[in-house]
């Protein structure tokens, strides 16, 4: 009897370790997070059926000026940012102000890959547990849960941060050329950085990123009448052919590493005409910064060697974004993430993919990343984009807290 009453005992304290072990939800912020979702929902939908595809001026200005509005009711300074290059909406910077130590740079935008007209023929529904429109899930949920955090702060009168800045970039889906120097200046001044891009499903956040770059392979050769004289032309279109299909093999179409593919192909005006001009521009991404240089090297060296006489070849890239890589700092703030998600019962996992994003710039300007942060979604850059409803209210809780937690105590740099 008395070894069975010293078990019972032992076990009975053991499960009171375990207990006491267990991670406790924060009530008033799930509450909080609770009742933001129609407010949520109402916000996605009122950006989501607003066209706003990269250089779409006029339907950025617009998205901006609801949240500039929203924003500026919530107690932030918010100014407009010229785009560095043209053709492209102004981006938007809103600041707020507490008193303790953390300075968080929130980074979210709100260009999509749609054209215009999208937005009235595919408007925001919602189906079963799923949302739906033109950059529901990319990243325009993510927006909407940046906004509905900050408003929870406010709620709550939390203040215990040093600043928070929302950045609002309109040109992410082309390697936010009209940002790029922005970030790496609001970068340095700030601890830790969120990007609101999706998650992965089921639940990830993003702790690695490739980078990516468009390759603009040209040719240029002579023009000549298809007819009359076709050998007094050289056909930049052939020559393009013989290009893509000198590399064809060199480059892996899909994985986790290296990837590069063919995604235009330009040349030729008229049908009559043999082609002076053609071009073809392949998208690379990258997990480590030296591969480009690679991957630009062998297309370089393909472009010597012709088939069609008197023709040539150049090879030139576009600025784009670096990869996010992980490292320490990273799985710092991902394992912090992690925990906060156990306190409301659920498993977040770790994952990389090979959509570029803003997080990479600001982690080569030396301030800790993460990605991933917006609600879950899949099908992105098509007709059927989706973002998952039941996730909105875990992640609204996450992005809420970790605010509140680096706010409170920014982290440590690994060196």
């Amino acid at each position: 009897m008395h070894k069975t009453l010293l078990m019972v005992v032992a076990a009975l304290l053991a499960l009171s370790v375990t207990v006491a072990a267990a991670p406790r939800r924060n009530d008033a912020v799930y509450r909080a997070a609770e009742a933001a979702r129609p407010a949520t929902l109402d916000l996605l939908k009122e950006m989501v059926n607003i066209d706003s595809g990269t250089g779409d001026v006029a339907g950025g200005n617009k998205i901006a000026t609801l949240l500039a509005a929203r924003l500026t009711a919530l107690g932030a300074t918010v100014r407009r940012e010229p785009a560095e290059a043209p053709n492209l909406p102004d981006n938007m910077v809103a600041v707020f102000h507490g008193t303790g130590k953390g300075r968080i740079l929130l980074i979210a935008h709100t260009d999509t890959v749609f054209g215009p007209g999208t937005a009235a023929a595919r408007p925001f529904q919602i189906d079963g547990d799923r949302a739906h429109g033109p950059g529901v899930g990319d990243e325009k949920a993510g927006v909407a849960l940046a906004l509905s955090a900050l408003t929870i702060l406010r709620d709550l009168k939390f203040t215990n941060f040093a600043t928070i800045t929302l950045l609002i970039d309109t040109s992410e889906e082309q390697g936010s050329p009209g940002s790029t120097k922005l970030i790496k200046a609001l970068a340095p001044q700030h601890d830790v950085e969120f990007n609101m891009e999706p998650g992965d499903a089921p639940d990830a956040i993003t702790v690695w990123r490739k980078g990516s770059s468009r390759i603009h392979i040209r040719v240029k050769g002579r023009a000549a009448h298809a007819g009359v004289a076709p050998q007094d032309g050289r056909n930049a279109a052939l020559e393009l052919i013989h290009q893509l299909d000198s590399i064809a093999g060199t480059f892996p179409l899909s994985g986790d590493g290296t990837t590069v593919n063919l995604t235009v192909l330009k040349a030729g005006e008229r049908p009559n005409i043999i082609p002076d001009a053609a071009e073809a521009i392949v998208n690379a991404r990258f997990r480590k910064p030296e591969d480009l240089p690679q991957i630009i090297g062998k297309l370089e060296a393909a472009a010597k060697v012709t088939a069609v006489p008197d023709t040539s070849v150049s090879v030139s890239a576009d600025p784009g974004f670096p990869p996010l890589v992980e490292d320490e700092n990273t799985d710092a703030l991902a394992t912090h993430a992690q925990a906060i998600y156990a306190e409301i019962g659920k498993t977040l996992t770790k994952a990389g993919n090979g959509g570029a994003s803003e997080s990479a710039v600001a982690q080569a300007a030396d301030t800790p990343a993460l990605d991933g942060l917006g609600m879950v979604g899949g099908d992105f850059h098509t007709d059927h984009e989706w973002a998952d409803l039941n996730g909105l209210v875990p992640r609204l809780y996450l992005i809420t807290r970790l605010i509140m937690d680096m706010g409170a105590k920014p982290p440590k740099r690994a060196n």
